[in-house]
This record gives structure tokens, sequence and C-alpha cells, in this order.
């Protein structure tokens, strides 16, 4: 698929001014659709195969998690495709597989009458989902990144991160509403009608040019960014965790299932609102010393989550949990991408993100299982005990920036 539609831009543009929000929001607008698309049967898809097809809670949250096998696989490979033929071509791709993935969630609805031939055509659309992520989330963040100016960088991320989380926040929610009304075929159809119209919006943008040289080997950029990924995939399991299983969650506790959505809405309405409100702490602070603020609240928030007798102390331990987590990935990914050169930063961003795509498929298996062991309560505790890793990590990396720079002086 060919992007030359526009004369390109030159590979870093705006260097000398900050770029305006809505040059930034035409950018991650293409995230938001991706999340949107995840977001939309977020809330559904747990329950349509844990009760109206008949399996088991592990195979539910393996139907929502499966997607990040994909998505992992491909995550080098967007990168790839960003840094050599350019961001735009990863998002054009990525607009397509996810109008793909919406017209084969209308297939599953269609064949609910034969649950095994359903729950294939599901993972199907799963699995082409995850791959539209990935192309389409990295392609937008490099796009981004290329064309406001590398000194950027944090900014891009946390319009990136907005657009993310507040697609997941309106698309949970939403896609309860479409299901109740019309059932699991509409979001499908929702879904494939906003892939088919991105794509032509991507297709009229101005793309930028690749730049030439040696890259980076892939093995290098994963060595460099590894322990940074680490931190994002052990802090990111609190929402992996929130987000896969907490329509079950009020289930089992008896509780109103539509506020398992706004439990959803809350953690993304907060994570925005920290997104907004603290962005520029990173610029002045450093990113290690916010992500270590910001994992010690988001363990509140999952603590509180963990002890919830309520609806109501779910939903605040949910928002706490997201006004945390909202600043990890754009703090420690600023440190993780300066550690490799400027023509190989689309396949960092897509390593790196890669380690969230293993977060959210590891936690639909290995939290299932305890929660076949000891209930849906301790999957939250669990997830306590993965962000409190983090956050270690992250002291462990403190540590060691601050000896570099003692060395250096």
């Amino acid at each position: 698929m060919s992007a030359i539609t526009a004369p390109a831009l030159p590979a870093e543009t705006l260097t000398d001014e900050s770029p305006g929000a809505l040059r930034l929001i035409s950018f991650v607008y293409f995230t938001f659709v991706c999340y949107l698309s995840i977001g939309l049967p977020l809330a559904v898809l747990p329950p349509y195969v844990h009760y109206k097809m008949g399996y088991s809670a592990a195979l539910a949250g393996l139907a929502v998690s499966i997607q990040y096998i994909a998505t992992l696989a491909s995550r080098p490979w967007a990168g790839r495709i960003s840094d050599h033929a350019g961001a735009k071509v990863s998002v054009l791709w990525g607009m397509a597989m996810c109008s793909a993935s919406g017209a084969l969630l209308v297939g599953a609805a269609a064949l609910h009458s034969t649950p095994w031939m359903s729950l294939l055509t599901l993972i199907a659309s799963r699995l082409v989902l995850g791959v539209g992520e990935s192309l389409g989330s990295t392609g937008a963040t490099l796009w981004g990144i290329t064309s406001a100016g590398s000194r950027h960088t944090a900014r891009v991320i946390s319009y990136n991160g907005v657009a993310t989380y507040g697609g997941l926040a309106l698309g949970a929610p939403l896609g309860v509403v479409l299901d109740q009304q019309w059932g699991l075929g509409s979001i499908g159809f929702l879904t494939m009608v906003l892939g088919a119209v991105s794509l032509v919006f991507a297709w009229r943008k101005t793309p930028v040019v690749v730049t030439h040289g040696v890259h980076l080997p892939f093995k290098h950029v994963l060595g460099r960014v590894a322990p940074h990924g680490m931190v994002l995939a052990l802090g990111g399991i609190g929402y992996s965790v929130l987000a896969t299983f907490v329509t079950l969650y009020y289930a089992s506790q008896h509780w109103n299932p539509n506020g398992a959505a706004l439990c959803l809405t809350a953690f993304g309405v907060a994570f925005i609102a920290a997104r907004l409100l603290f962005i520029r702490t990173i610029d002045r602070f450093g990113g290690l010393q916010v992500a270590i603020v910001c994992l010690v609240v988001e363990s509140v928030g999952v603590l509180l989550i963990w002890s919830a007798n309520s609806p109501w102390m779910a939903s605040a331990g949910a928002a706490l949990a997201g006004f945390g987590y909202s600043l990890v990935f754009p703090a420690v990914g600023v440190e993780a991408v300066k550690r490799v050169p400027m023509r190989s930063r689309g396949t960092a961003l897509g390593v790196y993100t890669a380690f969230a795509d293993v977060s959210f498929f590891l936690t639909g298996p290995l939290a299932g299982a305890v929660i076949g062991f000891w209930g849906y309560r301790s999957v939250f505790l669990y997830a306590l005990t993965m962000v409190l890793a983090s956050l270690g990590i992250v002291l462990v990396l403190r540590q060691l920036q601050r000896g570099q720079v003692s060395d250096r002086l």
C-alpha cells in the first residue's frame, strides 16, 4: 500500500516551537480509533464467552487477551515498517486491519448458534485487531514525534496515551449499550465503519520523509529498552486485570453489571485528567522520578479495589489506579527512547510497547488461574504484587541513573 499521496514533509518539523494541540490530535486520532475498536467489545466479550457460549472463565479471559499475541508478534514488524517505509504506511495498514476485525466480529455474532465456529471467528477477529493495534498505534506515535520534533516526544506520547485510554473509556460503556440494544454484531459493524473512514483520512494526510541510514540491530534495541519495558509490563497488570475481569468481578459480588463499564470509565477519565494536568512534570523532574510517584499512587488504587465492599469503592480505586498509571507509559518511555538513535526510534517504540502486550496477554490465563484457585477478589492482590514489583525495578533504574551521572562528574 503506497503512502505517496502528498508531498512529504521533512523528517522533523516544528522543532523550534511547540506544536499545536490540533496538529498532535490529527496524528493520535488513529491511536484513538485503534483503542476505541478494542474498548467496544471489552466489557461484552467475557460474559458473552462465559455465559452465552458456556465456556470457562479462563477461556473467557483468553478470548480477550489472545489479541495481544498478534500485537506482540507484530510490534517489531510495525516498528520496522515505520522506520523504513514510513509511519503513514504503518497507519494505513493498521486502519485496514481494524476494519477487517470488525467484519469478522459481525461474522462471529452471526454464527452464535454454532458456539465453536463463533468462538473461532471471534478469536480470528481478536488476532486481526491485535495486528491493527500494533501497526496503527506505533505508526501514529512515530508520525506525531517525527512531525512535531523529537524534543516534544513526551508530549506526543502523552497525547497518544490520552487517545488510548480515552478510546477505551468511551468504547466500554458504548459497547455495552450497543450489545444490549442490537447485539454483538452492531459492535463489529461500527468497528468496520470506523476503520474504513479512518483509512481514507490517513490516506489523505501528508507523510514525513523517512530517515535513512544504519539502523540499530533489533537485539541491541531490545537490550537497551527491556528494563524499561518490564516496568511498563508489570505496572500495566493493574489495568489489564481490571479491563479483563471487572465484569465478572462485579457479577461475583452481586453488583449491578452495568457498573463494571462505568468502573472502566472512571479509570479512563482519571487517566486522561492526570495526563492533561501533569504531563510537564516529566520534563521538570525526570521520567523515572515521575514513574516512582505514579506507581505508588497506582498501588494504592489497586489496593482499594481489592478491599472494596461496594461498587463505589471499587470505582474510586479504579480512578485512583488510572490517575497513578497515567504517566507511567510516557515517563518511562521517554527514558527508553533516549537510549537509541532517532532512526531506530520506531523499532524502540514498538519493542517498548510490546512489553505492555505481554502484560495483557499473560494476564488473561494467569489471572484466570488465580481466580480458579482463590476467587475473583484475589486477582487484584495479584495485580498489586506486580505493580509493586514494577516500582522496585524503577527504583533500581533510578539508582543506576544517579550512578552514571556521578561517574560523569
